[in-house]
């Protein structure tokens, strides 16, 4: 008699544990199961921050689910669940996560075309890339005097890149030598653009160029053609951009038709 209540026993065991499987389930707490749905979700977002999946982890998420469970079973039976504060929170997240799902669906529905990054690509990057580029140091000091004795030592052979590193109040490139690396004159002040554009490859300002910051000593190291970056560095950037200007324009449209009080 005894064994064949065990028997019983494990087939009943074995046909819930089937049943559950079969229901996709990856336990269940007191009668309640807890889906794969679930576990597939949180797998999912942890792979995303770069979390490798295995069995492990997906033992350790079941743990968690369990308690969560064990845990909300016993706050729904005390009406936890039915207060004002739970009522707003859970209001306030049901709605952020549609309005979520919402906008996820309108970019899947409404891509970003090659076509269409290959159009924003001509119009912008080419266009800021047109010109030429400048390969400039300078030394920046406060006052004119200090800027005329740089200037002197200059002519008396001091190299340029000494007095950089001992001189400029521009710490970061004066730690360079005064390097300010490759650039469009657009990226300076008017005044220092100015003098720099009209310095031929290894010349230094003859006066100090007067700016905002105080006086600088220009030496122009070489000039090219301004290049663009290749569309495939800047092509996921672009099609980012795009896609936020698309639910920008969805927002606007719908926010236009709305009756706000």
């Amino acid at each position: 008699m005894r064994s064949t209540k065990l028997l019983v026993g494990a087939l009943v065991g074995a046909l819930i544990s089937t049943s559950a499987m079969a229901d996709g389930s990856v336990a269940t707490v007191n009668g309640v199961a807890i889906p794969q749905s679930k576990m597939d979700m949180i797998v999912k977002q942890l792979a995303e921050r770069g979390q490798k999946d295995s069995p492990e982890l997906r033992d350790r998420i079941k743990q968690q689910l369990v308690t969560n469970e064990v845990l909300y079973q016993d706050a729904v039976k005390k009406g936890v669940d039915k207060s004002a504060d739970v009522q707003s929170q859970l209001d306030a997240a049901k709605q952020q996560i549609v309005v979520s799902t919402y906008v996820n669906n309108f970019v899947k529905a409404n891509p970003v075309s090659d076509a269409d990054v290959q159009k924003e690509y001509d119009r912008v990057i080419k266009a800021n890339f047109a010109g030429k580029e400048y390969h400039a140091r300078h030394i920046l000091v406060k006052t004119e005097a200090e800027a005329n004795d740089i200037l002197a030592q200059l002519k008396k052979g001091k190299k340029f890149d000494d007095l950089a590193k001992a001189k400029s109040i521009d710490t970061q490139s004066g730690a360079q030598g005064g390097d300010l690396g490759w650039s469009s004159p657009t990226n300076y002040v008017p005044e220092f653009s100015a003098a720099m554009t009209k310095l031929t490859k290894g010349q230094i300002t003859q006066t100090p160029v007067k700016t905002q910051f105080g006086y600088h000593i220009i030496k122009l190291e070489d000039v090219r053609d301004a290049k663009a970056p290749p569309l495939d560095q800047v092509k996921g950037e672009i099609s980012q951009q795009l896609e936020r200007q698309k639910v920008e324009k969805m927002v606007s449209d719908l926010r236009a038709k709305a009756t706000v009080q």
